[in-house]
């Protein structure tokens, strides 16, 4: 195994697809790394709660979308065994604070990027997850969030690979996308601004 390579896939929290996981020389992933509680000050729920039901039918959670007033759609791309998923359901997707703001502002649902089951995709075409998850969206590695506008296409810089580092960021990630911030800078820009400013008004 490269230690180089494995460093690398840590530190951003992706779980390689073993597929393309053989070219970078990458272990299968171990649950172990997933080991981290939620903290007791808030609101703990099921992490499925997060996502809502869905026949995967996309043109449909579109119009869907459009009759609640969303701002758009969130695909969370996924795969079993992969402990950074473990831990953004764990950890982030399960807490009151992001089930409400995400839910209030999108339709959510996840895609298993190893799934065989039926999926029709923005364009009413027929596929299956796996082939929505790497021709379409060539997603190889999860988690993915994606976010996709009320027409179906994936919003600008709106695509985040890699588990956040905690619950804070992953707001910050919805408020970048809901206030339209990820039309004129990247999500790393916002969040050093971000940063800035709320060490400039603890110095005011």
């Amino acid at each position: 195994m490269r230690r180089s390579n494995l460093s690398l896939i840590l530190t951003i929290g992706l779980c390689i697809h073993p597929a393309f996981g053989k070219e970078l020389g990458v272990a299968p992933n171990d649950a172990r790394l997933a080991d981290n509680p939620p903290p007791t000050e808030v609101e703990v729920r099921d992490p499925q709660a997060f996502f809502d039901e869905t026949f995967n039918e996309l043109e449909q959670e579109l119009e869907i979308a459009q009759e609640e007033g969303k701002s758009g759609l969130l695909i969370m791309f996924e795969m079993d065994d992969c402990p950074f998923c473990y831990r953004m359901k764990q950890t982030v997707l399960n807490r009151g604070d992001v089930q409400d703001y995400y839910r209030k502002h999108f339709r959510i649902i996840s895609v298993d990027i190893e799934g065989d089951l039926e999926l029709t995709d923005f364009q009413g075409k027929t596929t299956t997850q796996k082939e929505f998850a790497l021709k379409q969206h060539r997603v190889r590695a999860t988690p993915v969030f994606l976010f996709f506008d009320l027409e179906g296409n994936p919003v600008r810089n709106g695509r985040l690979t890699g588990a956040t580092k905690n619950a804070g960021e992953f707001l910050l990630l919805g408020r970048y996308i809901v206030e339209r911030h990820n039309d004129s800078q990247s999500f790393f820009r916002f969040k050093r601004e971000q940063a800035k400013s709320a060490t400039d008004e603890q110095k005011g």
